[in-house]
């Protein structure tokens, strides 16, 4: 099992910046891959970005391209999701979450096995 505690999250300004954080804990040594993913009231859940855990590898979402920035420190067991440029429509509860090895598949691609339980973040217009 992995354990996932996200922090950060809050209430920010258009145009402003947030830095949310993803505690990880637990049997890391089976997962490739973390990502964040966020929902927003009355959508379904949608993908954001994605780090290797191993190399740093991102991947990002077309909408927060340029904006975002995931990151991973592996000495701390700990992701980042460095957030500028904020835009209201980036209002939503943001979820990290890890994904185990699976043969096959694209290394940042759905589904992902394990979840924190949220974080909100709040943009005013």
């Amino acid at each position: 099992q992995v354990q996932l505690v996200e922090s950060g999250g809050g209430l920010v300004q258009a145009g402003g910046s947030l830095r949310l954080s993803c505690a990880v804990s637990g049997r890391t040594f089976s997962t490739n891959a973390m990502g964040w993913f966020r929902q927003a009231p009355g959508k379904e859940r949608e993908f954001v970005a994605a780090v290797m855990w191993s190399g740093g590898i991102t991947y990002y979402a077309d909408s927060v391209k340029g904006r975002f920035t995931i990151s991973r420190v592996n000495a701390q067991n700990t992701m980042y999701l460095q957030m500028n440029s904020l835009l209201p429509e980036d209002t939503a509860v943001y979820y990290c979450a890890a994904r185990e090895r699976k043969l096959g598949s694209t290394w940042y691609a759905p589904p992902y096995d394990y979840w924190g339980q949220g974080t909100q973040v709040t943009v005013s217009s």
